[in-house]
């Protein structure tokens, strides 16, 4: 059902995007440097939007969030664009650039928004049946079908032995749930042999981590108690890309070129305000809980350091004037892309925390040290999905979006979060 949903996804995107190439159409003589120029900001606009969570189902349940998604979106969308498009001689028409976005703008979120809600609406439910203790699973299976936006739903919770299975199965001619559920691995072993025979009669036979992980990108700790075998070997097999390293070097080579001319800035600024040193280096735990050294802009006043580490959110009277700036769109975060250079980090993965609280937090969450598999990283699928964890539950929470990263680590998911990082600096998510 997910899947289908997001093939309707890509269909509407589709159509959006060749919507685009048809008004611009009504607005020039196609030549190929304006087919190549319209390819980049057609494609610019469409991450934008996509990168600003246009297509999230939360975001459709809102004309306003889907407003604010495209305007977010198109205007990345073309300031990127333009970057390359002015290496070419002859430039699209400013006419066209302004009909492209306010198509993108104004059009866009009413077509996008009615059409994903019209699919949504229309798409029967998945029923199942749990295997599994309601008790247990309630909490989890309730957060699914709210994320689901009421498509994945459940028919019954089933505690079974090998008659009450049998019986539940062998209603054949109105079958009231669409597939079993496997909630609890323990239990579905004392039924194996039933459940091998739903499967010879077209019974789908679905496991909770792949439908949890699916619908909401995380994993829950409850669900790695449960299936604490899965997960053990789903984590033994993970290991650091070298394509990923390379990538990294090609980052951070850019970005410290590119980015020189405010680092200059921002350390002539710092010292002005508050003396020397302008960069501040502190130990963080990182691949393999080895402990490495992080260098960051200065964005607290020097006396501050006496009181010793503590939460961001504690340091709220000790931040500095520029440091009120800069925090917020990370760009006390600039001297990160050095360590990134020289091997200590990932440009993307877990976000590094002071040896003190990386204790602390794995002595009180028991599978913390899973995200230390990977190189911590400058932004992360828990930045970009998460607010700032202050609590212990929050904590937790903030960790089930790092085990999803960890275990489901790709290239394209990298890109998501390249994406999505945009949306999280220029909206201040999660910024403290």
């Amino acid at each position: 059902m997910l899947r289908k949903l997001a093939g309707y996804k890509y269909m509407i995107a589709t159509l959006l995007y060749a919507s685009l190439f048809f008004t611009q159409s009504l607005t020039l003589i196609w030549t190929v440097p304006y087919i190549v120029q319209a390819l980049i900001l057609n494609t610019a606009i469409m991450l934008g939007i996509y990168a600003f969570r246009g297509f999230d189902n939360s975001t459709t349940s809102s004309m306003n969030s889907c407003f604010v998604s495209f305007l977010s979106g198109t205007i990345l969308g073309v300031v990127f664009a333009m970057i390359p498009i002015l290496f070419f001689h002859a430039r699209l028409p400013r006419f066209t650039f302004a009909v492209t976005a306010a198509l993108s703008i104004f059009i866009f979120p009413f077509i996008g928004c009615i059409l994903m809600r019209y699919t949504i609406k229309h798409m029967p439910p998945r029923r199942y049946l749990v295997i599994g203790r309601e008790e247990e699973l309630s909490p989890i299976l309730e957060e699914v079908r709210k994320a689901s936006m009421n498509k994945i739903q459940i028919y019954s919770y089933l505690n079974p032995s090998p008659a009450t299975l049998a019986a539940a199965i062998e209603i054949e001619a109105a079958r009231p749930y669409d597939a079993i559920l496997i909630g609890d691995p323990q239990l579905a072993s004392n039924v194996e042999e039933i459940l091998n025979d739903a499967m010879t009669k077209n019974i789908d036979i679905e496991y909770l981590p792949i439908l949890v992980e699916t619908t909401l990108h995380r994993i829950p700790m409850k669900l790695v108690d449960l299936f604490e075998e899965y997960y053990k070997v789903s984590f033994s097999r993970i290991h650091q890309s070298h394509r990923k390293r390379v990538i990294d070097i090609i980052i951070s080579s850019f970005a410290l070129v590119v980015l020189s001319p405010i680092f200059l800035i921002l350390y002539l600024l710092i010292i002005i305000e508050d003396g020397r040193p302008a960069v501040f280096t502190q130990k963080r735990v990182g691949l393999n809980n080895t402990v490495f050294t992080i260098h960051k802009f200065r964005s607290m006043y020097k006396s501050s350091e006496k009181q010793g580490a503590k939460y961001a959110t504690q340091q709220g009277d000790n931040i500095t004037k520029i440091g009120r700036f800069i925090r917020p769109v990370r760009l006390d975060e600039i001297p990160q892309f050095f360590d990134i250079f020289r091997g200590v980090m990932s440009f993307i993965g877990p976000r590094p925390e002071q040896p003190n609280f990386a204790e602390e937090l794995s002595q009180q969450l028991p599978y913390y040290k899973l995200r230390h598999k990977l190189k911590t990283g400058l932004t992360g699928w828990a930045q970009t999905n998460y607010q700032y964890a202050a609590t212990i539950e929050e904590q937790e929470k903030k960790l089930s979006y790092d085990l999803y990263y960890v275990k489901n680590q790709s290239t394209l998911l990298d890109l998501q979060i390249i994406l999505k990082t945009f949306e999280t600096v220029l909206f201040r998510k999660g910024a403290k």
